[in-house]
């Protein structure tokens, strides 16, 4: 079977360069708040949106314009995606049955997007070469406009490129490929193990099995840096040569703690996909857990400061990124990943003979103690074993 694989290395440009790629990304900004401001006008006078064909064509237009002449000279596949990825946006926006939010305009420095290339024959690279005191001298790639650009290649490239994405964060510029690989297909996965996984705040992880997965708490540990780098920012004058080093230095932070926690869930997605054929978690829906409980000046909330503290509990734990993290992975090696209902997981008996579900079995945030049968055991466990039960009950009466 063949398999998609994206391999990211952090590029080193001249200075030609640097200024090359800001210019471009500046194009693509442009493009996309023009085209928003566009549709949101034939939005607000009652026509209807234009396609993305009939977007293209006038970009076509703009860039032999006299006034908008300056887009010409970026590459056009990077601005023709910008055009796709809004008109993704605005369609997400409509959808009746997960409504997204409504696309902004784009600022400069915030939100950035990558200029994508999807013409594979477009991207070439350089083999590593060794200089000679016997070190590992820069590979290039090759960016249209740009030329050949010196990168960090740290793991070897498998597969055939399929295309490439040049993006900026945190004060550098990185290049990520995807490619195509061809792999024999998995006929069984080598465990024939199935575990229920539930997940939490106090343990990242609690497995049906009775182990736990406890994540470091990645912004918890820089919180108070951050706060304090953030007060620093503020007596600042916006937009000075120091108020721009500072924004680096608190960028930096928050892209450490990405790395670090994408880093551990990687670690914990391929442990779980290695060791079990079967994966039941809960379906949940992180977004509407995560919601503000602020409310409004007319009907404000109740508990915002420890509604607001779970949710930024919750958001540092990544539960979205590991469930896309082992889905993938299960699917690599043979194995396969179900979702199961979340109600009462954690209010029920697991054993089999019991099955009582109340409000009362849950003595604490922590403790689970069914008043029917007497079974004690951390509720963090019990959820994880319902869920194993759930899963393992839909998965035999699903259709093969």
């Amino acid at each position: 079977m063949k398999i998609l694989k994206a391999f990211r290395f952090r590029l080193e440009p001249t200075d030609e360069q640097t200024r090359k790629f800001s210019r471009y990304q500046g194009c693509m900004r442009f493009v996309w708040n023009k085209a928003l401001a566009l549709q949101k006008g034939r939005l607000e006078a009652g026509y209807p949106l234009l396609s993305y064909g009939e977007l293209a064509r006038l970009l076509t237009l703009w860039r032999h314009s006299e006034e908008y002449g300056f887009l010409a000279v970026a590459p056009e596949h990077p601005l023709q995606w910008t055009l796709k990825f809004l008109m993704q946006s605005i369609t997400a926006a409509f959808d009746p049955s997960n409504p997204a939010r409504f696309p902004v305009f784009k600022k400069k420095n915030r939100n950035e997007a990558g200029l994508r290339y999807p013409d594979a024959k477009q991207i070439k690279l350089d083999r590593m070469r060794k200089d000679q005191d016997g070190r590992n001298v820069f590979p290039k790639a090759f960016v249209p406009k740009i030329g050949w650009v010196k990168f960090r290649q740290s793991r070897f490239i498998d597969g055939s490129i399929k295309n490439a994405t040049v993006t900026w964060r945190a004060g550098h510029w990185y290049i990520s490929f995807q490619t195509e690989i061809e792999v024999p297909d998995p006929v069984v996965h080598p465990f024939l193990s199935e575990v229920g996984i539930d997940h939490g705040v106090v343990h990242l992880l609690a497995l049906s099995d009775g182990t736990f997965v406890d994540a470091p708490g990645w912004f918890r540990r820089y919180e108070s840096e951050i706060a304090w780098e953030m007060r620093k920012l503020s007596r600042m004058k916006k937009f000075s040569k120091h108020w721009r080093k500072q924004v680096a230095r608190i960028q930096r932070l928050h892209a450490h703690i990405a790395n670090a926690r994408r880093d551990f869930l990687h670690k914990a997605s391929t442990t779980i996909s290695q060791t079990h054929a079967m994966v039941f978690v809960e379906n949940l829906s992180v977004k509407n857990m995560t919601k503000s409980a602020k409310g409004t000046k007319e009907n404000p909330g109740r508990n915002v400061r420890a509604k607001s503290g779970l949710n930024k509990a919750i958001l540092d734990q990544g539960w979205s990124m590991f469930q896309t993290f082992l889905t993938y992975k299960l699917d690599w090696s043979g194995g396969r990943l179900e979702e199961v209902p979340a109600p009462y997981t954690s209010l029920t008996c697991p054993v089999p003979e019991c099955g009582h579900t109340s409000k009362s079995n849950r003595v604490s945030q922590s403790e689970f103690r069914c008043e029917k049968c007497g079974f004690a055991e951390g509720a963090d466990t019990v959820g994880a074993m319902n869920v194993l039960r759930a899963g393992l009950a839909q998965f035999a009466c699903s259709p093969a």
